[in-house]
């Protein structure tokens, strides 16, 4: 089925799931694709004992990774390769071990070869653990034709 053929919602899905086939980083964090939608996407993801840092709570650099593959995932849903142009985060409480993180990503604005995405963590309780902030860039190719040339 080509892209023509495909509903927006069935173009983020397939992007997202080629996506994640070919994101080692990704699936070595423990981070599962929940969905994925036109401008956004969601992923989940356990603290493990090994992502605990020295105050017992979970490395920022963790938090970061989720949030930014959320970002990834949502800007990446036309099918128009994307890339992150600069990314900032606010961390607002700790996550603890054994927390299972979710992270939702919402395109705010895409316009030209640039977007901009926000992307809310929550922990199994619904509360606030961070805010990512996202601009993205548009680069020459296309999600699914990498699947192809990896065939």
């Amino acid at each position: 089925m080509n892209d023509l053929q495909r509903s927006p919602t069935e173009l983020a899905l397939a992007c997202a799931d080629a996506m994640f086939a070919r994101d080692n980083a990704t699936q070595a964090l423990g981070i599962s694709l929940l969905g994925a939608g036109p401008g956004c996407a969601t992923l989940r993801m356990p603290v493990r004992a090994d992502m605990i840092q020295g105050h017992g709570t979970c490395h920022g650099g963790f938090l970061f990774a989720l949030a930014d593959s959320a970002f990834a995932f949502a800007c990446n849903s036309y099918d128009e390769a994307t890339v992150a142009l600069g990314c900032s985060i606010d961390y607002v409480a700790p996550a603890m071990r054994d927390d299972v993180l979710t992270a939702t990503a919402t395109e705010l604005s895409r316009k030209g070869r640039t977007g901009l995405y926000d992307v809310r963590i929550e922990n199994q309780h619904g509360a606030l653990i961070a805010m990512f902030h996202g601009k993205s860039y548009k680069v020459r190719g296309t999600v699914l034709a990498q699947e192809t040339q990896d065939d």
